[in-house]
């Protein structure tokens, strides 16, 4: 279930790698028909398109995988694997990406006005941004943000708010520990979003939410985060519904830590056993009651892309609905901003969601 959406530049790239393949195929929301195209055989380039591109395969070439060393994981060898769950390694522009979600933040904040600062949990930084529609029991979108588990805060992604609220839904952002104030701990990360979950089921009458219509998205390691509470055994674990999550986007995350757990980001996450089993979300699909959209771009690492492939497979195997949208020209911090944009890549899916429609190529 893969639906690219890109510009003709990119399609031009046939990103390899020995551990996977990236297939072009057209396929709807649910649908089991797949159309396969072999772009090499089938397309004719213009000698414009073709210099295009080249030039774009030699900008990407570091997402060619030559190990140097003992493979470590698949085909990785241990330098090579720790650049795939690096960014900065595959995105040049990471900074300057980073930068713009934050002055576009504050343009969005200028025109909706601040968010309402709402406490969620315990401790201090529990607290959440809502950014409130003008109706009543409006649906509330929740997007997780990411940062390697290390980094950012929900001020930085106030950008994405607009398209939602203008469009009649609550936008929440909630803020939580990093991991390196956790001590490594990833457990206390899972724990604090999904008491933010709670929160808001709980209390969405009280913001003129709907309690009945609530949707997650999440970003890199928001999206490990939002996967691992779209597997949590709600009903059990906190007295929830099970499918008080309506449906979910996820962008660019991590589906199993193993091969997190061998790379550097071990370095500042402890990793143990009972972290990798019970936080690693494509264990547990039988928790899974949500719908999902996988996004990814063609410009990010191949773990990264591999993650979302591979977890849109296992969720399609196990029987449950999941889309594979893939974002031509993308890389990892550039295919969050179309989370903001009604016709982007990621906002696209976000929206059909929120009105019960199908995604189509």
């Amino acid at each position: 279930m893969a639906i690219l959406v890109g510009t003709l530049g990119a399609e031009a790239v046939q990103l390899k790698n020995k551990s996977r393949k990236l297939p072009c195929m057209f396929v709807t929301m649910g649908g089991e028909m797949r159309r396969n195209v072999d772009a090499g055989r089938r397309m004719v380039l213009s000698g414009a398109i073709a210099a295009t591109a080249v030039a774009l395969a030699s900008k990407v070439g570091a997402q060619s995988i030559a190990p140097r060393g003992k493979p470590v994981w698949l085909d990785f060898d241990q330098e090579s694997l720790d650049r795939a769950y690096d960014q900065a390694a595959y995105a040049s522009n990471l900074d300057i990406v980073i930068k713009r979600w934050e002055t576009n933040s504050d343009d969005a904040r200028s025109r909706l006005g601040a968010p309402t600062k709402i406490r969620y949990g315990a401790t201090s930084v529990e607290t959440l941004d809502l950014y409130s529609a003008k109706e009543r029991k409006a649906p509330v979108h929740i997007f997780v943000h990411g940062g390697a588990w290390r980094a950012g805060s929900a001020s930085q992604f106030g950008f994405l708010a607009e398209m939602f609220v203008k469009r009649g839904v609550h936008f929440i952002v909630p803020d939580f520990i990093n991991v390196i104030e956790a001590g490594g701990n990833l457990m206390q990360m899972s724990e604090q979003v999904n008491r933010c979950l709670e929160w808001v089921y709980k209390n969405a009458s009280s913001f003129g939410g709907d309690p009945d219509r609530i949707y997650i998205s999440g970003h890199s390691s928001g999206a490990h985060l939002a996967a691992v509470a779209l597997t949590t055994n709600w009903e059990k674990d906190y007295g929830l519904p099970s499918g008080f999550i309506k449906a979910a986007t996820l962008i660019s995350g991590i589906y199993d830590l193993k091969p997190v757990r061998l790379s550097s980001r071990s370095k500042y996450v402890k990793f143990t056993d009972e972290t990798e089993a019970q936080l690693s979300p494509q264990r547990h699909l039988d928790a899974l009651t949500a719908p999902l959209a996988l996004v990814h771009g063609t410009l990010e690492t191949p773990e990264f892309m591999r993650q979302s492939d591979d977890f849109a497979a296992a969720v399609r195997k196990s029987g449950k609905p999941a889309s594979l949208v893939i974002g031509r020209g993308y890389n990892h911090v550039e295919i969050l901003e179309t989370l903001g944009n009604p016709y982007g890549v990621a906002g696209r899916c976000a929206l059909a969601q929120l009105k019960g429609e199908s995604l189509s190529a």
